[in-house]
Protein backbone atom coordinates (compact mmCIF):
# COMPACT_ATOMS: atom_id res chain seq x y z
CA UNK A 1 0.00 0.00 0.00
CA UNK A 2 1.17 3.91 -0.66
CA UNK A 3 2.12 5.62 2.36
CA UNK A 4 -0.40 8.17 3.55
CA UNK A 5 2.48 11.03 4.27
CA UNK A 6 1.31 14.66 5.57
CA UNK A 7 3.84 17.55 4.92
CA UNK A 8 4.35 20.31 7.32
CA UNK A 9 7.03 23.08 6.53
CA UNK A 10 8.18 26.17 7.56
CA UNK A 11 11.10 28.33 8.74
CA UNK A 12 10.08 26.75 11.81
CA UNK A 13 12.08 29.39 13.87
CA UNK A 14 11.57 28.55 16.59
CA UNK A 15 8.29 25.47 16.49
CA UNK A 16 5.92 25.50 18.66
CA UNK A 17 2.30 23.84 20.05
CA UNK A 18 0.78 24.98 17.23
CA UNK A 19 2.84 23.65 15.08
CA UNK A 20 2.41 20.19 16.49
CA UNK A 21 -1.71 20.72 16.94
CA UNK A 22 -1.97 21.40 13.05
CA UNK A 23 0.14 18.04 12.40
CA UNK A 24 -1.80 15.93 14.96
CA UNK A 25 -4.99 16.91 13.89
CA UNK A 26 -4.12 16.72 10.05
CA UNK A 27 -2.89 13.48 10.08
CA UNK A 28 -6.30 12.13 12.60
CA UNK A 29 -8.52 13.61 10.14
CA UNK A 30 -6.27 12.20 7.49
CA UNK A 31 -5.07 8.67 9.11
CA UNK A 32 -1.87 9.50 7.40
CA UNK A 33 0.89 7.24 7.99
CA UNK A 34 3.45 9.56 8.98
CA UNK A 35 3.90 13.15 9.18
CA UNK A 36 6.95 15.06 7.80
CA UNK A 37 8.25 18.41 9.23
CA UNK A 38 10.48 20.05 6.86
CA UNK A 39 12.22 23.35 8.22
CA UNK A 40 13.37 25.49 5.11
CA UNK A 41 16.67 25.77 4.43
CA UNK A 42 16.26 29.61 2.94
CA UNK A 43 12.64 30.66 3.00
CA UNK A 44 11.87 32.12 -0.30
CA UNK A 45 9.57 34.60 1.23
CA UNK A 46 12.00 35.82 3.55
CA UNK A 47 15.43 36.45 1.85
CA UNK A 48 16.63 39.60 3.19
CA UNK A 49 15.35 38.67 6.45
CA UNK A 50 17.08 37.65 9.62
CA UNK A 51 16.21 34.03 9.70
CA UNK A 52 18.01 32.14 12.72
CA UNK A 53 21.01 29.29 11.31
CA UNK A 54 19.33 26.16 10.00
CA UNK A 55 21.14 24.25 12.04
CA UNK A 56 19.50 25.69 15.10
CA UNK A 57 15.70 25.56 13.12
CA UNK A 58 16.42 21.91 12.36
CA UNK A 59 17.86 20.93 16.14
CA UNK A 60 14.66 22.66 17.61
CA UNK A 61 12.05 20.87 15.24
CA UNK A 62 13.84 17.48 15.95
CA UNK A 63 13.74 18.52 20.11
CA UNK A 64 9.72 19.08 19.48
CA UNK A 65 9.06 16.32 17.29
CA UNK A 66 10.95 13.05 18.96
CA UNK A 67 8.16 11.96 21.24
CA UNK A 68 5.54 10.85 18.77
CA UNK A 69 6.41 8.72 16.43
CA UNK A 70 3.78 9.50 14.10
CA UNK A 71 6.29 13.00 13.33
CA UNK A 72 9.64 12.54 12.06
CA UNK A 73 12.11 15.79 10.54
CA UNK A 74 13.11 15.49 6.98
CA UNK A 75 16.27 17.69 5.84
CA UNK A 76 15.51 17.09 1.94
CA UNK A 77 15.14 21.37 1.84
CA UNK A 78 18.53 21.73 4.30
CA UNK A 79 20.09 19.82 1.97
CA UNK A 80 18.98 21.02 -1.40
CA UNK A 81 21.02 24.20 -2.68
CA UNK A 82 19.19 27.63 -3.04
CA UNK A 83 15.83 28.59 -2.25
CA UNK A 84 13.53 26.16 -0.63
CA UNK A 85 10.45 25.57 -3.16
CA UNK A 86 7.75 23.31 -1.79
CA UNK A 87 7.01 22.21 -5.56
CA UNK A 88 10.65 20.50 -5.47
CA UNK A 89 10.19 18.94 -2.92
CA UNK A 90 6.85 17.30 -3.03
CA UNK A 91 7.88 16.18 -6.42
CA UNK A 92 10.72 14.39 -4.87
CA UNK A 93 8.28 12.78 -2.17
CA UNK A 94 5.99 11.81 -5.02
CA UNK A 95 8.83 10.16 -6.56
CA UNK A 96 9.64 8.35 -3.30
CA UNK A 97 6.24 6.76 -3.82
CA UNK A 98 4.11 8.77 -1.11
CA UNK A 99 0.78 10.09 -1.60
CA UNK A 100 1.36 13.42 -0.22
CA UNK A 101 -1.21 16.39 1.90
CA UNK A 102 0.50 19.47 2.21
CA UNK A 103 -0.33 20.72 6.15
CA UNK A 104 -0.77 24.58 5.48
CA UNK A 105 -2.82 27.55 7.78
CA UNK A 106 -5.27 29.73 6.29
CA UNK A 107 -2.97 32.62 5.64
CA UNK A 108 -0.42 30.87 3.27
CA UNK A 109 -3.66 29.31 1.74
CA UNK A 110 -4.57 32.83 0.70
CA UNK A 111 -1.05 33.45 -0.67
CA UNK A 112 -0.91 30.35 -2.49
CA UNK A 113 -1.17 31.83 -5.95
CA UNK A 114 1.85 33.64 -5.50
CA UNK A 115 4.33 30.41 -4.80
CA UNK A 116 6.31 29.51 -7.17
CA UNK A 117 4.44 27.28 -9.27
CA UNK A 118 1.26 26.73 -7.55
CA UNK A 119 -0.09 24.46 -9.80
CA UNK A 120 2.50 21.95 -9.63
CA UNK A 121 2.29 22.24 -5.89
CA UNK A 122 -1.81 20.95 -6.34
CA UNK A 123 -1.16 18.42 -9.48
CA UNK A 124 1.33 16.91 -6.75
CA UNK A 125 -0.55 17.36 -3.51
CA UNK A 126 -3.73 17.65 -1.59
CA UNK A 127 -3.76 20.67 0.30
CA UNK A 128 -4.77 20.31 3.70
CA UNK A 129 -5.74 23.46 5.21
CA UNK A 130 -6.15 23.90 8.86
CA UNK A 131 -8.58 26.45 10.35
CA UNK A 132 -9.25 27.44 13.82
CA UNK A 133 -12.12 29.84 15.17
CA UNK A 134 -11.31 33.34 14.54
CA UNK A 135 -9.39 32.78 11.87
CA UNK A 136 -10.47 34.83 8.32
CA UNK A 137 -11.69 31.66 6.15
CA UNK A 138 -10.03 31.62 2.35
CA UNK A 139 -12.93 32.10 0.08
CA UNK A 140 -12.51 28.72 -2.01
CA UNK A 141 -14.39 29.84 -4.71
CA UNK A 142 -12.56 32.65 -5.23
CA UNK A 143 -9.63 30.71 -4.78
CA UNK A 144 -10.34 28.27 -7.57
CA UNK A 145 -11.50 30.93 -9.90
CA UNK A 146 -8.02 32.63 -9.50
CA UNK A 147 -6.34 28.89 -9.62
CA UNK A 148 -8.61 26.77 -11.47
CA UNK A 149 -5.97 23.32 -10.21
CA UNK A 150 -7.58 23.88 -6.73
CA UNK A 151 -11.17 22.38 -7.41
CA UNK A 152 -11.06 19.72 -5.31
CA UNK A 153 -7.93 19.78 -4.40
CA UNK A 154 -8.29 21.88 -1.02
CA UNK A 155 -9.83 19.99 2.51
CA UNK A 156 -9.75 22.34 5.58
CA UNK A 157 -10.08 20.60 8.76
CA UNK A 158 -10.91 22.74 11.90
CA UNK A 159 -8.35 22.47 15.01
CA UNK A 160 -8.07 23.46 18.91
CA UNK A 161 -7.87 27.39 18.97
CA UNK A 162 -3.65 28.03 19.86
CA UNK A 163 -2.61 31.47 19.18
CA UNK A 164 0.78 31.33 19.21
CA UNK A 165 3.36 32.40 16.62
CA UNK A 166 7.47 32.28 16.02
CA UNK A 167 7.48 36.06 16.02
CA UNK A 168 5.66 36.71 19.59
CA UNK A 169 7.95 34.18 20.88
CA UNK A 170 11.29 35.72 19.65
CA UNK A 171 9.63 38.99 21.07
CA UNK A 172 9.20 37.28 24.20
CA UNK A 173 12.72 35.88 24.62
CA UNK A 174 13.81 39.49 23.50
CA UNK A 175 11.64 40.79 26.20
CA UNK A 176 12.82 38.31 28.77
CA UNK A 177 9.36 36.90 29.04
CA UNK A 178 8.80 33.28 29.55
CA UNK A 179 7.81 30.99 26.58
CA UNK A 180 7.49 27.89 28.71
CA UNK A 181 3.84 26.34 27.61
CA UNK A 182 4.23 27.87 24.21
CA UNK A 183 7.01 25.64 22.95
CA UNK A 184 7.94 22.18 23.90
CA UNK A 185 10.09 22.28 27.19
CA UNK A 186 13.15 20.44 25.20
CA UNK A 187 12.53 23.94 23.09
CA UNK A 188 12.49 26.31 25.44
CA UNK A 189 15.77 24.54 27.17
CA UNK A 190 17.35 24.72 23.85
CA UNK A 191 16.85 28.46 23.26
CA UNK A 192 18.25 29.50 26.31
CA UNK A 193 21.27 27.22 26.07
CA UNK A 194 21.85 28.66 23.08
CA UNK A 195 20.62 31.97 23.61
CA UNK A 196 18.69 32.02 20.45
CA UNK A 197 16.75 35.82 20.15
CA UNK A 198 18.18 37.44 23.12
CA UNK A 199 19.88 40.16 21.16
Amino acid sequence: MTRQVGVIGGTFDPIHFAHLVAAQEAAWALSLDQVLFIPARQPPHKLGEPVTEAHHRLAMTRLAVERNQLFSVSTIEMERAGPSYTVDTLRQLREEGSEVSFIVGMDSLAELHTWHDPDGILELAEIVTVYRGGWEQVDLVALEARLPTAKGRVRVIPIPALDISSTDIRSRVARGQPIRYLVPDAVADYIAEHKLYSD
